[in-house]
């Protein structure tokens, strides 16, 4: 009898900015392609409910991540996001200040 084969390997993490339709913005991470999908499970994930203007934008919490000012809660392991109108991937510039935590 054939056996099917599973793969054991996860799906790389990508570290990303998500943007919803009610003004939520969320750093953490996404297994897979996410392209035209909604909802997304985001893991790992942070809501940033103000950035400082050193920050410049939510491209810069992407580019270079939040500024010393900025606002951010705590991390959850898991949240499933409705209404995306933007996926943004991070740079590891970024990544490294949202793990660091400037904020607190």
């Amino acid at each position: 009898m054939a056996t099917k084969k599973t793969s054991t390997k996860a799906a790389a993490e990508r570290p990303v900015i998500i943007c919803t339709d009610k003004r939520g913005v969320f750093f953490g991470y996404v297994a897979g392609d996410t392209k035209g999908k909604d909802p997304i499970d985001l893991l790992r994930a942070r809501m940033c409910v103000f950035w400082s203007t050193a920050t410049k934008g939510v491209l810069g919490l992407a580019s270079t991540g939040p500024a010393d000012g900025s606002r951010v809660g705590a991390a959850v392991p898991k949240i499933e996001l409705r209404g995306i109108t933007c996926v943004i991937e991070c740079e590891p510039a970024a990544v490294e200040r949202w793990e660091r935590g400037p904020w607190a």
